[in-house]
């Protein structure tokens, strides 16, 4: 029997990485979340283009974040416990226009996060 890699990745989700469907097809399980918030920035939406992603997603306009020059601007979503692997596989269904980051959350935590690239 494998023995399940240690999940010491924090990734937060502000988007369609928060969808059951999208999880399942990155990940092949649902993760469990816990609500966050990511200070300073703000949220925009995209315009996707990879028929894999929209086939995933099922929307053609996904959620995107920048750095925002009003402190007081934040970003709502999920925080998930993820494995390296499953980061990988984050890495790959995020198309171009997002870059992952290490961000410091409202809790305190530490996550990878999607930004605009």
């Amino acid at each position: 029997m494998m023995v399940d890699e240690a999940r010491n990745e924090l990734l937060f989700s502000y988007g369609t990485l928060q969808l059951e469907r999208v999880q399942l097809a990155s990940f092949g399980r649902v993760l469990e979340g816990e609500d966050d918030a990511m200070p300073g920035y703000r949220r925009t939406l995209i315009e996707i283009t990879d028929p894999e992603v929209l086939r995933q997603s099922g929307e053609q306009f996904h959620p995107i974040v920048a750095p925002s020059d009003n402190p007081s601007d934040e970003v709502a979503g999920k925080v998930f416990r993820i494995t390296a692997a499953e980061l990988a596989a984050a890495d790959r269904y995020e198309v171009a226009d997002y870059q992952r980051v290490a961000v410091r959350l409202k809790s305190g935590k530490q996550a990878w996060i999607y930004i605009q690239a």
